[in-house]
């Protein structure tokens, strides 16, 4: 008797969802330095709009990477996010921590506010 088995499919691609678009989009702003230490989210509202307020925090070590961070902190109130369905109503740095021993690091705290386009 013979079983006939199917072929393995191939994986579903993962959905990117909106908080991984925004951790790329602060990564991408940062020119690829970085890390992302952590990540929060809380869900906002007013009377007319709906969204989530985001807290992130990135890590920068060597002077490289540093320096890219400073950059993110310089470029990001004023930055324009392209996030599908959303904007990016408030984005500002809430934070910055240098470090110059053992190594040159910089640790960025950013708060952003993104409601969702109706």
């Amino acid at each position: 008797m013979s079983v006939d088995f199917a072929p393995p499919r191939a994986p579903m691609p993962t959905r990117r969802t909106v908080a991984d678009r925004l951790r790329h989009a602060l990564l991408d702003l940062a020119n690829g330095h970085g890390e992302i230490a952590s990540h929060s989210e809380k869900a906002w509202a007013s009377v007319t709009f709906a969204g989530a307020r985001h807290t992130v925090v990135l890590g920068f070590t060597g002077r490289e990477a540093v320096t890219a961070g400073e950059t993110l902190i310089a470029l990001l109130p004023d930055h324009e996010f392209a996030i599908p369905g959303h904007l990016v109503a408030d984005a500002t740095v809430t934070m910055a921590d240098h470090r110059l021993l053992p190594e040159p690091r910089l640790e960025v705290t950013c708060e952003l506010l993104l409601l969702e386009e109706a």
